[in-house]
């Protein structure tokens, strides 16, 4: 039996007013970065805060705005991530901070107000070592716009509790999350090797060790997505292929729910070949007829597609309709073909390159 099978251990609840530490991984964010350090510093909290930017070698300006920004606040700490890797950044920022609750913030992210002591008061109520809540994807063109519906919708990320769930329970993981300083040490931190999915890997070893990873409906986090659609292919590309390392590493552990996109490439790879086949009558008879069956998944998908871009909430007008026709298939197959990639070989040295962008203008 697994530890997180068992009753589940209560985690340390400090006392009241103890302060929490804020710590945010930084690259090419000049866009969003100040608007995340003001939801952070706005959150009502009893006690001391402290917000550690772990800032990576960007090239927009990101670094000169976090030392204006850092100048203009004490609570504000820099450290230098040089790797630029998010979780070296947050063991980093951490090893930094010194409160004993820790609340991880993403530079493309904005805290909704009571954020931080709702989450407070849930890690005492339910004795979690980490609490998250949703992600309210949101955007500001026609192109990022599709992406937030994109994530926001049951079909676009796999219907994970944190993209609309609304019941509070036991969780597999947490958005960014707000945790308890001294599980994160006895755990041994964020596994730096993990480029991605590191927040699901944590947390797996936090339920490993008996404690309890809570989801919260009422805590919300507002995220910007990527603002064009080749950052966005990169992202998702590098999302699966670390994807497919952790399915290689620790198997079924992972959610039936990632295995969904490299299902998808497979059929939208057979259903082509296919039908060269059958044009060139290579496959004929009752071979072709049973054979056929691959496109069944294919026009359902295609159908599931065009129904999402017109229907309720499509957005401000044609162009978010038409941008999320094309927004899904990028996300779904990029995903797929990366952890494609990831179970066969591994992610190895696989970053996501669209953050290493100095560029962060909207398409039209």
């Amino acid at each position: 039996m697994h530890a997180d099978e068992s009753a589940p251990r209560e985690a340390p609840v400090p006392a009241e007013g103890a302060g929490v530490s804020f710590v945010m991984p930084v690259l090419n964010e000049v866009a969003y970065l100040e608007r995340a350090v003001e939801t952070v510093l706005a959150q009502e909290v009893p006690g001391p805060t402290e917000l550690v930017l772990a800032l990576g070698p960007s090239t927009d300006g990101t670094t000169q705005l976090a030392e204006q920004l850092a100048a203009q606040d004490e609570r504000i700490r820099l450290v230098a991530n040089p790797e630029a890797d998010i979780p070296r950044g947050l063991n980093l920022a951490i090893a930094a901070s010194t409160l004993p609750t820790i609340v991880r913030v993403d530079a493309h992210s904005e805290l909704s107000p009571g954020y931080t002591q709702r989450a407070l008061a849930t890690l005492a109520r339910v004795g979690a070592a980490n609490v998250g809540g949703v992600m309210r994807a949101d955007g500001r063109s026609p192109f990022q716009r599709a992406v937030a519906r994109a994530y926001n919708s049951p079909i676009g990320l796999g219907g994970g509790a944190y993209h609309g769930g609304t019941r509070e329970g036991d969780a597999e993981s947490a958005y960014l999350g707000v945790m308890r300083r001294a599980v994160i040490t006895e755990v041994g931190g964020f596994d730096e090797s993990i480029r991605r999915g590191e927040d699901w890997e944590l947390n797996l070893r936090i339920r490993n060790a008996g404690y309890r990873v809570w989801f919260d409906p009422a805590l919300s986090v507002t995220y910007w997505p990527r603002e064009s659609w080749v950052r966005l292919a990169q992202q998702f590309r590098a999302t699966g292929a670390w994807r497919g390392e952790l399915v290689r590493r620790f198997g079924r552990r992972n959610s039936l729910r990632f295995f969904a996109p490299p299902v998808l490439v497979g059929f939208v790879v057979l259903a082509p070949l296919l039908a060269i086949l059958q044009g060139a009558q290579l496959v004929t008879g009752w071979i072709s007829i049973f054979a056929s069956v691959v496109y069944v998944p294919v026009a359902l998908y295609a159908v599931a597609i065009v129904a999402t871009a017109l229907g309720r909430g499509g957005g401000k007008g044609w162009r978010d309709k038409i941008w999320t026709v094309a927004v899904l298939p990028t996300m779904h197959l990029s995903w797929g073909w990366g952890f494609v990639q990831g179970a066969l070989a591994g992610a190895g040295d696989t970053v996501d390159t669209s953050r290493l962008s100095d560029r962060n203008t909207p398409l039209p």
